[in-house]
């Protein structure tokens, strides 16, 4: 069986059609062609603005010229991922599809699911005769994988319509409602090379490995160890006892994810050492206690012989970093009161870097679903930097989604679903970054919510679509569009 011959058919021929398309992020202008004809060979109104989004509009099915506009919205560029053995060029071949065990999934690539199959529903009910609805927009972002920069820079009017249906989340029977909003903030140290101290000193590497690390956003409340605050608790307690020198300095690397390992060459008194020895052994004893199971297993704090280095950072610089790394917070803020059990307000520590230009780069990422939240947090980020010295440098970041249990189209969503399933959804607000935050700040009377099939292993070449929920996905669509109220 190939894809195009699964049901409900209306959606899977389009799917089929979408993954013929190549849409990298940034380089979507074949797919963006491909939606234009589509909406030319419909006859459906149709624009796109300068950022490549894509707006078509359809009028309301005789008898429901009275609702509320829906605006079906997803994003048109997927993430692109292959095997190491795949021979495959993501701007230019299609994605080979297969169909097995119930579900979709592409050969040795990522499938582009996370959002074709959103694309597709939202074409499908532009085109399918079947489907009552009252005035229609379909809503199509670029670049949405690499910075929701389709979002970001959407032309206001393309967001003229009363209730937004956002058709990019991955777990069918979940509906989400809001999300966290983001920034940055680095704080850049600025240090002298001094030459490094010989006589009697001993030199030696600090690692810290094997931790679970993880998404910054999703699995941020696992209370997962960060790399970069254990190597910092370590080096701090080495200098309250002894002077000690720090030759270089790294841990972490992406912005989004929690560090999973840091490393410093670092030199102290030659006498020194087996003290400096049994401290790391007390504080790796403690953190097998601290840390949580999924960290214990292969955690490992290690201390091993080193090359004396020719120079060092000044003794003003390493303190000022260590002590801003160990005070700086790392972790779950703050809950979220309108959905309990959700976190609200984060902060990670992300990345030590050492720079060429004698700077010392050290990013955090911040997130919450209110902006009075994220701005507290960054500002308090902000301060622990100046007060040891360094420039404080921030993004504009994105604006959050904060959740609306009392949203009307959830409650009606939410009786349909109850209707046709015979159980309630899960309702979730994820702590992780979404276009739909971007729309509630350009138009802030937006109902929204977000919902979809399941996909598994998104942005990986394991992503597959589970073809049931498809179907019950399409139902429950077309059993919304249907029931939208009047305005």
């Amino acid at each position: 069986m190939e894809v195009k011959d699964l049901t409900p058919s209306e959606v899977w021929d389009l799917f089929d059609k979408i993954t013929a398309v190549p849409r990298p992020s940034k380089k979507e202008s074949k797919i963006v062609a491909f939606l234009l004809d589509f909406a030319k060979e419909h006859d459906l109104e149709v624009t796109k603005d300068s950022a490549d989004n894509v707006f078509m509009r359809k009028p309301a099915t005789p008898g429901y010229e009275d609702r509320k506009t829906v605006i079906l919205q997803s994003h048109v560029d997927m993430v692109c991922e292959k095997n190491s053995n795949v021979a495959f060029n993501f701007e230019t071949d299609p994605i080979k599809t297969q169909v097995k065990d119930g579900w979709v999934k592409a050969r040795g690539t990522t499938l582009g699911a996370d959002d074709g199959i959103g694309m597709a529903a939202a074409l499908a009910v532009l085109t399918a005769p079947d489907v009552r609805h009252g005035p229609l927009i379909a809503l199509f972002t670029t670049d949405e994988e690499t910075g929701l920069n389709g979002a970001n820079n959407l032309n206001p009017q393309f967001l003229q319509g009363d209730i937004l249906l956002n058709l990019d989340s991955e777990e069918w029977g979940e509906f989400c409602i809001g999300c966290a909003g983001g920034r940055h903030t680095r704080g850049v140290f600025t240090f002298r090379w001094e030459p490094a101290p010989r006589n009697h000193f001993a030199w030696v590497e600090v690692k810290v490995s094997g931790l679970k690390g993880g998404h910054s956003g999703s699995d941020i409340h696992k209370e997962l160890g960060n790399a970069n605050k254990i190597l910092a608790r370590y080096l701090y307690s080495l200098m309250q006892q002894e002077t000690i020198f720090i030759a270089d300095i790294d841990g972490g690397n992406l912005h989004n994810a929690i560090a999973r390992e840091a490393r410093a060459t670092i030199g102290f008194p030659s006498l020194f050492k087996d003290r400096a020895v049994a401290l790391l052994n007390i504080l790796q004893a403690n953190l097998l206690d601290e840390l949580s199971p999924e960290d214990r297993p292969l955690f490992q704090l290690e201390i091993s012989t080193a090359s004396q280095p020719p120079q060092v950072i000044d003794k003003k610089a390493a303190t000022d970093l260590i002590s801003a790394l160990y005070t700086l917070p790392h972790g779950v803020i703050g809950w979220s009161h309108a959905m309990p059990g959700t976190v609200e307000t984060s902060t990670n520590l992300a990345s030590v870097k050492m720079h060429d230009n004698q700077k010392i780069v050290v990013t955090t990422s911040q997130r919450s679903s209110l902006a009075s939240a994220k701005e507290d947090i960054v500002t308090r980020v902000g301060i622990i930097f100046r007060m040891a010295s360094a420039e404080v440098r921030t993004t504009d970041g994105y604006p959050g989604w904060k959740p609306d249990p009392q949203s009307p189209i959830l409650n009606i969503c939410k009786k349909i679903y109850k209707r046709l399933y015979g159980d309630f959804p899960k309702i979730i607000s994820i702590h992780a970054g979404l276009e739909c935050g971007l729309f509630k700040e350009k138009k802030p009377d937006l109902d929204m919510m977000s919902f979809g099939p399941t996909i598994m292993g998104a942005h990986s070449p394991e992503e597959r679509l589970e073809i049931d929920t498809v179907s019950k996905w399409w139902d429950l669509l077309k059993a919304v569009l249907k029931d939208i109220p009047v305005r």
